[in-house]
């Protein structure tokens, strides 16, 4: 439904309808905190209705739900992308949460008096709030690099939001650029239907297998990152070399630090393997250097080698790109560009933000779950809600 041209005045407003502004909302509902939650799509969960065809979450389910309302019981530990839309869809109706949907919020500011927040939205309507939930995402803009000579590549080259399915890309040569989680599943997926698949890696990696013995490796990490003196970083670091063995000779560089280093230092999270790296030691998935330039036939790697190339896939990540659409929004970013911490003070007193810290292990569905409840709790100003 689309609104009425004219202002409307609450104590607080929600932007965004997917895991983090559902979760403030599930919060806030059962804290019998009134709020309004507004959309830009048409449904919520918008992201996750886009995604990849067989995109799971590589987080195990008892971590990976909203607060107060825990994933069935018959869904999967990893939770596959449209049962994710679906809980996503009971949840808001679990809690009545009844979204302004099609409302695409352009600037955020001050109002004169600095008592509240001025929400501008792209239809004209204008919302005034106490307090302003930005639950935006942290994927919302894509990276989209430039090489020398990709104006005259004959070839096709998409960023990874627009892959679905190895259908278009069969009898094609393809290489995917960036091994993340969102790279190498691509990779991946593409090698399970005899495509001749690429993927370009650039920087050193930390690689962990998803499960090990049928235990989550996301649960014994976290009982390792509990250990003193280091001791957990070591033995995971043990663990994976006897499980991969030497991937140097695949041409994959381990990274000198341990995931949780390499999280918090660098804003990188681990690659948790699906049974990517077996493609390459199969030969399925090759690995190639980074490039350098495009030619009209493919790629140049800064090797020096070539490689012919029909089709590129950028999987090159997102950023969350707040700054155009909140007044002096760089004052609350860090250096990896994100809004952090949720809570911000002085200025942008009275803004939150719920779904951009990626630096704990976990994943972003486990941070959106406590922070979340920060945010609540200080809206209550009381003790924090808990289950």
């Amino acid at each position: 439904m689309r609104l009425a041209n004219k202002n409307k005045k609450m104590n607080t407003l929600i932007i965004g309808a997917g895991p983090a502004g559902l979760a403030v909302a599930g919060r806030m509902r059962k804290a019998n905190l009134p709020f309004t939650i507004i959309e830009q799509n048409e449904q919520v969960g918008s992201a996750w209705h886009s995604h990849y065809d067989r995109l799971h979450l590589h987080t195990v389910k008892e971590l990976s739900h909203l607060p107060h309302l825990p994933f069935p019981k018959d869904y999967p530990r990893y939770v596959p992308r449209k049962k994710l839309i679906a809980y996503f869809e009971e949840y808001s109706k679990h809690f009545d949460i009844k979204p302004e949907f099609g409302v695409e919020v352009t600037w955020i500011k001050k109002e004169p008096n600095e008592q509240k927040w001025e929400v501008q939205t792209k239809g004209g309507k204008k919302y005034s709030a106490a307090n302003v939930i930005v639950a935006t995402g942290i994927n919302r803009t894509p990276k989209i690099p430039k090489w020398t000579g990709q104006e005259t590549f004959k070839g096709d080259i998409q960023h990874s939001i627009h892959y679905k399915n190895p259908e278009p890309y069969k009898g094609k040569k393809v290489l995917v650029i960036g091994m993340g989680n969102t790279g190498a599943e691509i990779a991946f997926d593409l090698s399970n239907y005899d495509i001749e698949t690429y993927i370009s890696v650039r920087n050193p990696l930390n690689i962990v297998p998803r499960d090990l013995n049928g235990r989550s490796v996301q649960l014994t990490a976290k009982k390792l990152a509990k250990l003193p003196f280091g001791l957990g970083d070591w033995i995971g670091g043990k663990v994976r070399r006897i499980h991969f063995g030497d991937l140097r000779k695949y041409g994959l560089e381990p990274s000198k630090l341990s995931p949780l280093k390499q999280v918090t230092e660098t804003n990188k999270t681990a690659v948790i393997d699906i049974g990517t790296v077996q493609a390459i030691k199969e030969g399925k998935i090759k690995v190639v250097k980074d490039i350098t330039h495009f030619t009209p036939e493919g790629v140049v790697f800064k090797n020096g080698t070539t490689q012919e190339i029909d089709k590129v896939i950028l999987a090159t990540g997102y950023l969350p790109n707040i700054t155009s659409f909140i007044e002096r929004g760089k004052e609350v970013l860090d250096k990896f560009s994100c809004p952090h911490p949720p809570i911000p003070k002085g200025y942008h007193k009275g803004l939150y933000f719920v779904g951009y810290d990626s630096y704990k292990l976990g994943g972003i569905l486990g941070t959106i779950f406590t922070d979340s409840e920060l945010v609540v709790k200080d809206l209550l100003g009381s003790s924090c809600i808990r289950n």
